[in-house]
């Protein structure tokens, strides 16, 4: 299983969103710089975060992105069912299968599926942040601009 890279620059949004002292907002330039991604794709993940309440979307002078709820709250499995658009891993009738009437693979995939999003349902965003330090550093061109 492999996420699309929409959920995983909504995971690194939310990381680095929380990762901000209280009070200061994360703007788009900074995600689209941090991960050097477009700004276009950046606004969509930012928007769809926003809709589904793990961001809160500020416009206008002194906007900017926060955290929507706080990381204790942010299931790192709902998120991932949030923004995937499939899940499914196999897709038995595109191309048709000839096997699908008598095959177990798609069974043992499907319950491959349900222990990948059970373990991502085992987290939440703080749990992600418990090596906050070493996480700010890494982002430390904040401090630049």
């Amino acid at each position: 299983m492999q996420l699309t890279r929409y959920t995983d620059y909504a995971l690194r949004t939310l990381i680095q969103a929380a990762l901000l002292p209280e009070g200061e907002r994360l703007s788009v330039a900074e995600v689209t710089a941090t991960y050097d991604i477009s700004r276009s794709h950046v606004m969509k993940i930012v928007q769809r975060l926003g809709q589904l309440g793990y961001l809160r979307n500020i416009r206008g002078k002194g906007g900017g992105i926060e955290l929507g709820m706080n990381p204790d709250e942010i299931n790192i499995g709902k998120v991932v069912m949030d923004m995937e658009p499939n899940l499914q891993v196999i897709d038995c009738n595109s191309p048709y299968c000839r096997l699908q009437p008598a095959c177990r693979l798609k069974g043992v995939l499907i319950e491959a599926m349900n222990a990948f999003v059970a373990v991502l349902e085992s987290y939440t965003l703080a749990d992600l942040l418990e090596n906050k330090d070493e996480l700010v550093q890494l982002l430390t061109f904040r401090e630049a601009s």
